[in-house]
């Protein structure tokens, strides 16, 4: 799945499908990231440029690793699953050439 065509799975989502962990919600507040600006990402993914599918324990489950860019040198990664629910599981900022990360996978 591109990035594009899970930007159209997000949007059939509502906010109270989106369920942010505990993990990644100490991530958000250690890493300066608000919980409503994820929420926001998850449910307008206009700034979503990279998505990669990864495998997962759970067959009923996707599992996500996408990033959500701000500018060339800022973006946010959160590792996501979807099954009916939206679950972030953690969540990373990134203050660097985020391109330069994505040209390696």
């Amino acid at each position: 799945m591109n990035s594009e065509e899970l930007k159209r799975k997000l949007k059939e989502y509502k906010r109270e499908d989106i369920i942010i962990t505990s993990h990644a919600e100490l991530q958000a507040l250690v890493r300066q990231v608000g919980v409503e600006e994820i929420i926001s990402n998850i449910l307008n993914p206009e700034k979503l440029v990279f998505a990669e599918k990864q495998n997962s324990n759970n067959a009923l489950e996707e599992k996500y690793d996408c990033y959500f860019a701000y500018s060339k040198g800022l973006a946010h990664r959160y590792i996501l699953t979807v099954n009916g629910k939206i679950i972030i599981v953690t969540v990373i900022k990134i203050n660097r050439d985020w391109q330069k990360m994505l040209e390696r996978k």
